[in-house]
């Protein structure tokens, strides 16, 4: 079934109430219910000429809340869920003359609900007089071709005062509804849920499920029916002052039932008083039954009351009163011809106190009754909330027991938290590439109606498990890869071969090439080369190429790359045990440098540094008893002392570095220098690297503001006042642009720059990481380092450091096929062009997401091609190309582009974006453009692909159901909305590591794992079932442990056993918290 053929699970648009009869209002683009007699009414379609319906104002709420309960709703893809209140000022056009949902709940102050019809979007007018109406000022002619279009609806039972006798005083207010009868019905309780659209939207928290049980059968012995009311509203004013309003006959109740409480959305007066006729004295009470009494006024401009009811139905029963809202008595001069009385409870100004109510408005007078209890919150079912959980645990169960084969065009790859094996043939695993939509719109004006992101999030090195093989190595010799001669594109499976295989059409380009003689083979039958399946580059959508020395600098290859240890020794360094506890750990970790395949040892060289306020440089050389130290005290020009001996082989100088490492703690154990250097420390890694002539990696471990006299030097500038401040964005970016400089020599050398931060204080992480953000290293930051608590997390962290596959050197470049080009980068990279991403290093765990646009109208029939090409050095120092080929639909229908896109992608996308946004923008206009952008990717599905439904539900996408939740987690992050205990190098330091996420990082980080440990089996590998993140899932009898892949919490609850706590398993895990 698709998108657009979905049932809704939802009642009817307009679902009648029990016991109370009102005339059939036809439901919101539905069929004819079966057994329901139809309405002798027409449909409302559209106003008459005279009457120009209001344009729904655009914009967007400039906040978001989401909600923590709602009410319930079906969670199926084109179903209601919840509406966050950013949503409130959101509306589709009206397509038909159907109501809104009836809603019960009372809107908190200075809060919108989601409703199609808004402020402005009148269906219903006020009665007409038989003299001509004047137009108010608000109105403005009518356009021809501005009325909506009627559509066939269903007729359902919407509850409505009936129209009055002659249809003639309906004509230039109710335009398009058709009356056909003046049978009488019982008149509606006044309010938003009953009647037609006004311009104040219907009221609830966030959203309204129609028929979530929202209203309950009402007898007379339970007294007067309550009514929730919605503060902040202006009562209503004349639409035309001076000229006083008829009267009208209350309405009689049906006997043995009381309406449901209504929505009034009404409040304190903030119109001035009409002028006219002086007011009569005011009644001291409520009217008798049958007595006239003069209507208030109608409401506020844009807005006029529904249709009152004829002077037939007047009865002994008065219409039900409103709790809450008194203000001064009605005047009660003659009714006029043509206008009857209002009911009470209707919008407008409200009578004087009723029995057994409470009191009037704060600012209006109160007529001696006690003011009632406000009515309580509707609260909302947290259930009925779209679950990552749920979501997550449907799609491993759904598709984590089949391998996913990437044979076929734009397909969706299971979720990123799915454990699935991955068959390649002839598309990269989705370990390589995600994309936030598999499916793209042919077109730039439809990518721009519907606001989804056009992205896909590369990882070139990602790490395959064991079950999957490794990119195939293919070697062509001195010719090197086959390629395009135009867009230069490598050979990959979608190139066609032509001419019985003499050339190929390019597949990015349709370029026409010729095969080089030693690439030749015959076509099959099929048009197939009969080598087809012996080559990965023509069967595989990821394989690497052997470079020759073209594709090398200085037509040289490349010698292994060197690692550098740089060990700050200032005062904090040594007496936090930090250095000893550095050089213990690299006696043993050098022997797990990383190699290429089978070889037996790593070809990476290694050296040592250690600084302070000037530079101590170390010859390791294996021909030497002990190591040698030279100082370089100069630091305002710096040069590295030594050659020969810097940087040495492991297992040829093991036990010289050895004994390096055993006397560092010793030499700097008595210091007493806390001024640090930085930037020179950096200069003389790069001048190492340059005197090799090879591309390397610095690990920097450093603990204080570099406040030295030396290039580089920083200042402290926190300052918590610029936060919310349009100056906040200074915290994010670097305060000189000397490392933008030094990041930009070290990508020319391929000098990876990974920093390790130890800080007590300020540091400035949003400029120390400049270089290492910009050459493709890693950030750690370890806060107050404690070597009891926090040794075991940077232990491991550099142990993963050191041994991971890394690329040196690398430049990678993304090819498209004709009708879309890429446009944008983010990630840990420098770009000297628009085309060319440059890295120094780039490990396995990073990723570049990359953003199209449209240059061309796209083809359904051959779809949208991508290749990524990464030319990088290896461990060994073999210059090679990693290729990576994705083909994606492309499509015509936006249904077709909501169907397949990818949640987690598209959150890993808008981080990122809005992260960077923070560099050059408020943080809350990064924020409110994240709301928008989130509100028109749903507003456009609703409007173009979700079936009708009522105006108060939210209707999201099978594949994007959990967008809200994720967005929300997004805008609450310590970069978007920082806490009071966030310090400013926190923020810079998790801005700057979101940026080189990939997607499943980016999940786990901004919605954590919940997991209850006390539910886990210990005879078991497997962790126990994740939980929602909510404080309302967590009991006080469990213990629960939170991650997020940066941070492990563990809460304990207060009823926890003691004997749990005792338990040897559980005692170990909170000994380490």
């Amino acid at each position: 079934m698709s998108v657009n053929q979905q049932a809704h699970t939802g009642p009817p648009y307009g679902q009648p109430q029990p016991g109370y009869q009102g005339y059939q209002q036809p439901a919101y683009g539905g069929q004819p219910l079966p057994g329901v007699p139809q309405s002798q009414y027409g449909a409302y379609n559209g106003p008459m000429p005279g009457y120009q319906q209001p344009v729904p104002p655009q914009g967007y709420f400039p906040s978001l809340g989401f909600p923590l309960k709602g009410s319930p709703v079906s969670l199926n893809s084109d179903t209601s869920s919840l509406a966050p209140n950013f949503i409130g000022s959101l509306r589709a056009p009206p397509t038909s003359g159907a109501p809104p949902p009836a809603s019960g709940a009372s809107l908190p102050s200075g809060h919108l609900a989601y409703s199609q019809f808004g402020h402005g979007d009148v269906q219903n007018g006020i009665p007409a007089s038989a003299a001509p109406m004047q137009r108010p000022p608000a109105s403005q002619p009518f356009l021809p071709g501005s009325a909506p279009t009627p559509v066939s609806q269903t007729a359902t039972f919407q509850q409505y005062g009936p129209p009055p006798a002659s249809v003639q005083q309906l004509s230039n207010h109710m335009a398009g509804m058709t009356i056909g009868s003046t049978t009488a019905s019982a008149p509606p309780p006044a309010g938003l849920g009953y009647g037609p659209t006004t311009s104040v939207p219907p009221v609830s928290g966030s959203f309204s499920a129609t028929g979530s049980g929202l209203y309950t059968p009402y007898t007379a012995s339970q007294g007067p029916s309550p009514t929730s009311v919605s503060q902040g509203l202006p009562l209503a004013q004349p639409l035309f002052p001076g000229q006083p309003m008829s009267t009208q006959r209350l309405p009689t109740q049906v006997p043995g039932f009381a309406p449901p409480p209504s929505s009034a959305g009404i409040g304190p007066s903030s119109y001035p008083p009409s002028t006219g006729a002086p007011r009569p004295p005011t009644m001291p009470g409520p009217p008798l039954p049958g007595q006239t009494v003069a209507g208030p006024p109608t409401s506020q401009p844009n807005h006029v009351s529904s249709p009152p009811p004829p002077s037939t139905m007047s009865g002994p029963h008065p219409g039900p009163p409103m709790s809450g809202l008194h203000g001064p008595p009605p005047p009660t001069h003659p009714p006029q011809p043509g206008y009857q009385m209002q009911q009470n409870g209707s919008f407008g100004q409200v009578r004087g106190p009723q029995p057994n109510y409470g009191g009037a408005y704060p600012g209006t007078p109160n007529y001696g009754s006690q003011p009632g209890p406000p009515p309580p919150p509707k609260r909302l079912d947290p259930d009925s909330i779209p679950s990552p959980i749920q979501v997550i645990e449907d799609d491993r169960s759904n598709r984590g027991s089949e391998p996913f084969v990437t044979g076929v065009r734009g397909q969706v790859p299971p979720l990123v938290t799915t454990n699935f094996l991955v068959k390649d043939q002839g598309n990269a695993s989705p370990r390589y590439i995600r994309c936030t939509s598999y499916n793209i719109p042919c077109t730039s004006d439809m990518a721009k109606q519907s606001q989804v992101p056009l992205a896909a999030v590369i990882k070139p090195l990602a790490t395959l498990p064991p079950e999957e093989t490794l990119p195939y190595l293919v070697d062509h010799g001195e010719s090197g890869p086959v390629r395009c001669n135009r867009c230069k594109a490598y050979m990959c499976p979608f190139m066609q071969f032509i001419e019985g295989g003499r050339r190929f059409q390019c597949c990015f380009c349709s370029c026409v090439t010729e095969v080089p003689p030693h690439y030749f083979q015959h076509l099959d039958h099929t048009g197939k080369r009969v080598d087809f399946y012996d080559r990965p580059e023509l069967s595989l959508g990821s394989y690497e190429f052997l470079a020759t020395v073209d594709y090398c600098k200085n037509n040289k290859f490349p010698s292994p790359p060197a690692f550098i240890f740089m060990i700050d020794v200032s005062y904090n360094a040594v007496k936090s045990g930090l250095v000893r506890l550095i050089c213990e750990e690299l006696k043993s970790l050098l022997d797990y440098l990383p190699r290429e395949g089978n070889m037996e040892e790593s070809a990476i060289r290694v050296g040592f540094v250690t600084y302070n306020k000037v530079l101590h440089f170390y010859n390791v050389k294996s021909s030497l008893a002990q190591p040698q130290m030279m100082v370089v005290s100069d630091v305002a020009d710096m040069f590295v002392p030594l050659l020969d001996g810097f940087l040495v082989n492991v297992n040829e100088s093991r036990t010289v570095i050895a004994s390096l490492l055993d006397q560092i703690p010793e030499m700097f154990a008595d210091t007493r220098e806390t001024e640090t250097v930085f930037a020179p420390v950096i200069q003389a890694g790069l001048e190492a690297l340059k005197a090799a002539e090879c591309a390397g990696k610095l690990f920097i471990f450093h603990t204080s503001l570099p406040i030295a006299e030396a290039p580089g030097k920083l200042k402290n500038r926190d300052d918590k006042k610029l936060i919310n401040t349009d100056k906040e964005k200074t915290l994010f970016q670097p305060q000189t642009s000397f490392y933008n400089n030094l990041a930009k020599d070290c990508v020319a050398q391929g000098c990876c720059v990974d920093l390790f931060l130890f800080p007590n204080q300020y540091l400035d992480v949003a400029t120390l990481g400049v270089v290492t953000y910009q050459t493709g290293g890693s950030i750690y930051k370890y806060a107050y380092f404690q070597l009891e608590t926090d040794q075991d997390r940077f232990l491991n962290d550099l142990r993963r450091d050191v041994q991971k596959e890394v690329g040196f050197d690398a430049v990678m470049r993304v090819r498209t096929s004709t009708g879309i080009r890429a446009t944008d980068f983010f990630g840990a990279f420098y770009m000297s062009n628009t085309t060319d991403v440059e890295m120094a290093g780039l490990d396995c765990d990073k990723t570049i997401t990359v953003e199209f646009k449209h240059d061309d109208k796209l083809s359904e029939d051959s779809g949208a091609l991508l290749q990524c090409a990464l030319l990088y050095t290896s461990c060994a120092g073999q210059r090679r190309l990693r290729i990576h080929n994705l083909s994606l639909n492309c499509c015509t229908q936006l249904a077709d582009l909501y169907r397949n896109c990818e949640t987690d992608t598209l959150i890993n996308y808008l981080a990122k974006y809005a992260y960077r946004g923070v560099l050059s923008s408020p943080v809350k206009t990064v924020r409110d453009a994240l709301i928008n952008q989130c509100a028109q990717i749903l507003a456009c599905y609703r409007k173009n692909c979700a079936s009708p439904s009522s105006a108060g539900q939210l209707i999201l996408p099978e594949c994007m159901k959990l967008l809200p939740v994720y967005l929300n987690c997004v805008l609450k992050s310590d970069v978007l909305q920082p806490g009071p205990e966030v310090t400013t190098d926190d923020r810079a330091y998790i801005r700057q590591l979101v940026t080189s996420m990939d997607v499943a990082e980016t999940n786990v980080f901004f919605y954590p794992r919940l997991l209850p440990l006390t539910k886990a089996d210990v005879d078991s590998d497997s962790l126990p079932a994740a939980i929602r993140n909510s404080e309302e899932r967590l009991s006080k009898g469990d213990i629960y442990l939170l991650e997020n892949g940066l941070n492990i919490f563990v809460w304990v609850g207060v009823n926890v056993q003691q004997g749990l706590i005792q338990n040897p398993l559980w005692s170990v895990i909170l000994q380490s918290d």
